[in-house]
C-alpha cells in the first residue's frame, strides 16, 4: 500500500506556476483557511508568507512548497488537494490575481487503501 501525495496540482495549474514562476523568481502555497480570500490556495513568492509552527508542510506542486494552517488540516486531512486553475479574479493577495485566473482547490477523501 502506497502513501498517496496529499497535495497534486492539475496540469493547467502547473502552467501557471511556471509563468508566475518566470515573474516573480521561487514561489509557495498556503491554503487560505478562508479570511480575506476565502479559502483558496494563495500564491507568494518564496518566503514572503512567514510559515510557523502551525503550519504544515503538505507537500509541493510544481517545485513549490505547499503548506495549511495546523488547524484546517485537521479537517482535511483525510483529503488529497487537487490545485486547478479557473477563469475569475483570484485573491487580492495572490500572484495570479492579475492573470485572469485564480487557483482552486478541489478535494477527493482517501479510500482507506491510501
Amino acid at each position: 500500500m502506497s502513501q498517496a501525495e496529499k497535495v497534486l496540482a492539475t496540469d493547467a495549474a502547473l502552467e501557471l506556476i511556471e509563468r508566475l514562476r518566470a515573474k516573480h523568481g521561487d514561489l509557495m502555497f498556503h491554503q487560505s483557511g478562508g479570511c480575506c480570500d476565502g479559502s483558496s490556495p494563495m500564491c507568494y513568492p518564496l518566503g514572503e508568507f512567514l510559515i510557523g509552527e502551525q503550519d504544515v508542510l503538505l507537500g509541493e506542486i510544481g517545485g513549490c512548497p505547499f503548506y495549511m494552517g495546523k488547524a484546517q488540516y485537521e479537517y482535511w486531512k483525510h483529503t488529497q488537494l487537487i490545485i486547478d486553475v479557473v477563469s475569475g479574479r483570484g485573491g487580492m493577495f495572490s500572484l495570479e490575481g492579475p492573470e485572469g485566473v485564480r487557483f482552486l482547490t478541489r478535494s477527493r477523501v482517501f479510500p482507506d487503501s491510501e
